[in-house]
């Protein structure tokens, strides 16, 4: 019986089999590295608000703590937006004519609430506490970053799941004393191991096998 295929095309078997591999290993790298990109977190990306409203000169310079603002957050699942009328407690006097303001007087005439663009928006079977997160010793600046130094908020952080996880599995590295919770200028640094130890049994932190359930966080 005549040979069907030239002794050649085993090479070309063997090389089209490595090339597979080597492509679909590529393409699962690529995959991977898109999946964490600022292009689908939005990791970094600075949105256009209504109000040219800085951080960093509110919080940074004037040294406003975080909950005059989200007054929610050490008990809520939600941080909260505030309302105009907070703005107004100040600004009924402190550059009361200023244009950059009128959106703030604008809504504070007609009641009618501000229309901020969210940053850190989770998906809606991601569930997450803000008030659980301060009860157990984690401070604003570990999920968005060093607020004060931000002319614009961005998110910080990718929100992914693994993000959250690396968290969950190991909460005594990123824990510190609720007195400093609102402090910009932690350091994780700024306290040993057995300190972080101690504090995860002070503030009753379950279990890894608990914390990384997926009924935790996805209910």
């Amino acid at each position: 019986m005549a040979q069907l295929f030239h002794p050649g095309a085993n090479n070309i078997a063997k090389a089209s089999l490595v090339l597979a591999v080597i492509l679909g290993g590529s393409a699962f790298y690529a995959y991977t590295q898109i999946a964490r990109s600022s292009y689908l977190t939005n990791q970094y990306l600075e949105k256009q608000q209504p109000v040219q409203f800085s951080h960093r000169h509110h919080v940074g310079d004037d040294g406003i703590d975080c909950r005059y603002c989200h007054t929610s957050v050490e008990n809520a699942a939600s941080a909260g937006i505030p309302p105009t009328q907070t703005c107004m407690n100040c600004h009924n006097q402190l550059w009361a004519d200023s244009p950059y303001l009128e959106p703030v007087q604008a809504s504070f005439r007609d009641n009618k609430p501000i229309k901020w663009e969210r940053v850190h928006d989770l998906p809606g079977y991601a569930y997450f506490n803000h008030s659980i997160h301060v009860a157990k010793g984690v401070g604003c600046s570990t999920c968005h970053g060093q607020i004060d130094n931000m002319a614009s908020v961005y998110q910080e952080n990718t929100l992914q799941m693994e993000w959250c996880l690396s968290c969950h599995r190991n909460p005594e590295q990123f824990i510190r004393p609720k007195s400093e919770i609102y402090n910009m200028e932690w350091s994780d640094s700024d306290l040993t191991a057995e300190e972080r130890s101690k504090l995860k049994v002070d503030y009753k932190i379950r279990s890894r096998e608990l914390l990384t359930s997926c009924s935790t966080c996805h209910r």
